[in-house]
């Protein structure tokens, strides 16, 4: 008789624990996907040779305005080599990113800044042509 009694239903809660766990980290993974790297940039421009880079130790972003921004704070070309030679220039990488109607001589100054720091590793950020 014991056999036949009914059992009461019972809710596991470990799966279901496991399941909650698993939307919570896979929705943060999604958002974090979503958030670009930089909020400045909209339009790189194309390359048909764009190479994947690694992430850069210092991104520097310039505007169509001519202004540079470092890591969301707006410099000087003077104040961005100040920074380099004070974060051990001859080993930090610098990815230069700016929209595609940044003009050629604002670059250019940019990136003599860099060097002029003692900084060697320099990229440009693209967007693949493919």
């Amino acid at each position: 008789m014991r056999y036949l009694a009914q059992r009461k239903a019972r809710i596991e809660i470990v799966p279901m624990i496991d399941i909650m766990l698993f939307l919570l980290v896979f929705f943060a993974m999604m958002t974090l996907r979503m958030i670009p790297t930089s909020g400045h940039v909209t339009h790189l421009p194309t390359s048909t040779t764009a190479a994947p880079l690694p992430a850069p130790k210092l991104l520097v972003e310039l505007a169509s305005d001519g202004s540079i921004a470092v890591e969301g704070q707006q410099m000087q070309t003077d104040e961005l080599t100040a920074l380099l030679r004070g974060r051990d220039p001859a080993h930090i990488a610098v990815t230069l990113a700016g929209s595609d109607s940044v003009d050629l001589q604002k670059v250019m100054r940019v990136i003599d800044a860099v060097r002029a720091s003692g900084a060697t590793q320099i990229a440009l950020a693209t967007r693949s042509a493919r």
